[in-house]
């Protein structure tokens, strides 16, 4: 089974993502974004991790195929928008013309790691694009590359499920 969740923020999707691995015997819970000191931001990490099993292995990667690759079991990927933002950081893709050179292969590896992977894999990721054009260029260049990456790993899904307001609708 491979299955994308995707939504909005504060939609439900990290719990309900969660709860397709439910009875998995073991998961690899991947958190690929970048560290960031912000104490909200380390707030919403902790709730999370307080909500998962005390079973599942957390592995903390920006690098996904790497991830992947040492992951036992079932996998869970929470989110392909941090993602998409560590790399985009990685390579100054907020200043750069041509920044979509460089994140094409990335995105193609982490793709295809997720596509042979011999397991569950569940995947987060936050819907984007449903509004206006954002006013400043990181905000585009996000969109952008979050788009891109959500309809590759969403090409190599057996389901997409969308969830607004904790309610699931399966694509």
């Amino acid at each position: 089974m491979r299955t994308l969740v995707t939504g909005g923020v504060r939609s439900g999707k990290s719990a309900h993502a969660e709860s397709l691995l439910a009875d998995a015997p073991a998961v690899t819970y991947i958190a690929p974004g970048p560290c960031d000191d912000d104490a909200d931001w380390q707030a919403r990490i902790a709730a999370h991790q307080a909500r998962r099993p005390a079973t599942w292995t957390t592995v903390e990667e920006t690098d996904l195929p790497r991830a992947i690759s040492s992951a036992r079991g079932a996998v869970l990927i929470d989110c392909l928008g941090t993602w998409a933002t560590a790399q985009l950081d990685d390579l100054e893709a907020w200043e750069s013309r041509t920044w979509q050179d460089a994140f094409a292969p990335r995105l193609d590896a982490a793709v295809e790691a997720i596509a042979t992977y011999d397991g569950d894999v569940v995947l987060v990721t936050n819907e984007v694009g449903l509004g206006v054009v954002p006013a400043h260029r990181s905000g585009r260049v996000f969109r952008d590359a979050l788009g891109w990456v959500n309809q590759r790993f969403a090409a190599e899904c057996d389901t997409v499920a969308l969830v607004i307001a904790g309610r699931v609708l399966t694509l």
